[in-house]
């Protein structure tokens, strides 16, 4: 019964701590295995050092307190003073060790996460939130990395301080020691159900931790629209109710785990019942001496004590562990969008780019474009304009592989834009959006973005050419101004113009502008309308816009209606037509 209760408990720690796991982090480990292993190592004299106390005692009570003689054992006090303040020592160097290690495993699990954030397709950003992203890339980092190397310095010293009472124990005497052993594997067991318990909460706990990380991100980006349209209490109550979610989530936590120390607890205390009573028995019978009874109680209970809270530690290693299989996960994980084994580098485009039978869905099942055929001779200026929603921006947004064609085809001189390499690919394409991101920082590191390397006459040319060189002027610090998270400190205006110096910069081939214009006063408009001009010259342009008067000398417009395009042709060829959809967009603006 002992034997398969006690492989049975191995059965399933073994099952609990995977062993691929440790491997994979390995990479992560191996710069610092040194410090690594010598802080595990520490922690073996550590729990060594404990039975000292235990044992010290069989001599000390019968010698000291049975046969009065205090000559004999006048060093023991002394021995557990230098044995206490060797293993505080050595406890501090582990603590230390074990923080330093695990940081820069954390570290270097974020970078590598980090650089994987950043691969990833715009389907994927779609569907996750700010929380979510702070929490898988970043906060399981932390609870997998902190958590399993606190708790493995903690359960090292456990292993070793239990293995070494043991032995204080079965030189006392064998059979208590027989009968405490059933009682630890007894008491222990309850640790094997930890996983089973929480693997579903904690699931949703990380999902409710990260919906409280996107209330705060959400308040902090639309503060203003807060503010303005007085959504106080609105958000307030959103908040409230996530957070009652996180509180409910908690309370089944400690339902489902909360009796385990209380059992650990009892089986502990009716083990040191039974062990007194035996032992007094066995005291009778003259088996053992009163100062072997007296080791092996203390040697006992400081074998239980650590029993009794080990359940709150062992969820919190199974949380850890949890953490580094969802961090696993992320690593393994392929972003959906990626270079093909054979793809080439795009070095120049010299005739054309062509939509070929393209057909895309966001949605499975809801088609955002139709078979879609459109050729763009290099140097062309091509507009797309139509119905919100009609599948314009999911156009350009194929082009650089935001997202890919669910059927059909998109090709560059011919070749297949999936057989060319991605960051060759983006290379050649500068984008404007409606409302482009800017970092925090100056207006020099954000026009640098385009090329890091840009010389400063690079530099001035491009300021001049997006109409950026009055503005620069005005300010104090010039171009070394710091424009604030998201260039709050910006209008609209210099912030389109700052992207257009960035789009001169990079001095791609293609250049696209989405609705580059729309969000902008009469005045900012035609200062950013002079800057794109000048962007726009001697490059294959694709212009997406709702104003048709900034599209007029287009080569090629082409009208895009629910995913398909309706007409196309230069704004005098639609024009003419009688039931061009174009001429009436056209004329209901101008009225």
């Amino acid at each position: 019964m002992f034997k398969s209760l006690f492989a049975k408990l191995i059965k399933k720690l073994k099952g609990t701590y995977t062993i691929s796991n440790y491997c994979k982090i390995m990479p992560y480990v191996k710069p610092y295995w040194v410090r690594g292993l010598l802080g595990v190592l520490i922690t073996i004299p550590i729990g060594a050092m404990d039975a000292v106390i235990a044992w010290a005692l069989q001599p000390y009570m019968d010698v000291v307190m049975m046969e009065k003689n205090t000559a004999s054992t006048s060093y023991i006090p002394l021995l557990i003073i230098l044995f206490s303040c060797a293993q505080s020592l050595l406890n501090y160097t582990a603590t230390y060790l074990n923080t330093w290690v695990g940081q820069k495993i954390s570290q270097g699990l974020k970078i590598t996460l980090f650089e994987k954030l950043m691969h990833y397709d715009a389907g994927f950003f779609d569907s996750s939130t700010s929380g979510d992203i702070l929490f898988r890339f970043n906060y399981d980092v932390d609870m997998a990395c902190a958590g399993l190397l606190n708790n493995l310095k903690l359960f090292t010293t456990r292993v070793f301080s239990s293995l070494s009472l043991i032995g204080v124990l079965i030189y006392n005497s064998w059979q208590l020691a027989i009968v405490a052993i059933i009682v630890l594997l007894g008491a222990l067991y309850p640790l094997t159900t930890v996983r089973r318990r929480i693997k579903g909460l904690m699931d949703k706990t990380i999902f409710s931790g990260s919906a409280v990380m996107t209330h705060y991100n959400e308040t902090f980006n639309g503060n203003r629209i807060v503010t303005s349209y007085n959504l106080y209490q609105y958000q307030l109550q959103r908040f409230r109710t996530t957070l009652n979610n996180v509180f409910k989530l908690g309370i089944k936590m400690i339902q489902r785990t909360g009796m385990m120390s209380p059992l650990m607890h009892f089986v502990v205390s009716l083990g040191i019942a039974i062990i007194i009573w035996l032992g007094s028995y066995l005291i009778v019978t003259h088996t053992i001496t009163p100062g072997n009874f007296v080791s092996f109680i203390a040697a006992l209970i400081m074998l239980y004590n650590p029993i009794k809270s080990i359940g709150n530690n062992f969820n919190s290693v199974q949380m850890s562990l949890m953490a580094m299989e969802r961090v696993f996960g992320l690593l393994e994980g392929t972003p959906k969008i990626h270079d093909k084994e054979n793809a080439v580098p795009l070095e120049k485009i010299t005739k054309s780019i062509e939509y070929k039978d393209v057909c895309f869905e966001y949605v499975k099942g809801k088609p955002v474009l139709k078979h879609i055929n459109l050729k763009v001779d290099v140097g062309q200026t091509i507009a797309f304009v139509g119905n919100s929603g009609g599948g314009k921006t999911t156009m350009v947004n194929l082009l650089p592989r935001f997202y890919d064609v669910k059927s059909g085809s998109i090709l560059i001189d011919g070749v297949d834009i999936r057989n060319i390499q991605l960051d060759s690919l983006r290379d050649k394409i500068a984008i404007v959006f409606q409302d482009n991101f800017l970092f925090a920082g100056t207006i020099r590191e954000n026009i640098l973005l385009g090329n890091e390397n840009a010389s400063q006459a690079e530099i001035d040319k491009a300021v001049k050419a997006a109409c950026l060189d009055e503005f620069i002027s005005s300010l104090d610090k010039g171009l070394n101004t710091e424009i604030g998270e998201r260039g709050v400190l910006l209008s609209g205006g210099q912030k389109q113009r700052i992207a257009i110096a960035r789009a001169f910069l990079k001095n791609a081939p293609i250049v696209v502008l989405d609705e580059a214009t729309s969000a902008l006063d009469n005045k900012s408009e035609a200062i950013v309308q002079q800057a794109i001009d000048n962007l726009m010259a001697d490059r294959t342009v694709f212009i997406i816009a709702h104003r048709l008067s900034t599209v007029r000398n287009a080569d090629k417009i082409v009208v895009v209606n629910y995913g398909e395009i309706v007409e196309t042709g230069s704004h005098d060829e639609l024009m003419a037509r009688e039931d061009s959809i174009y001429r009436s967009l056209y004329r209901s603006q101008l009225k």
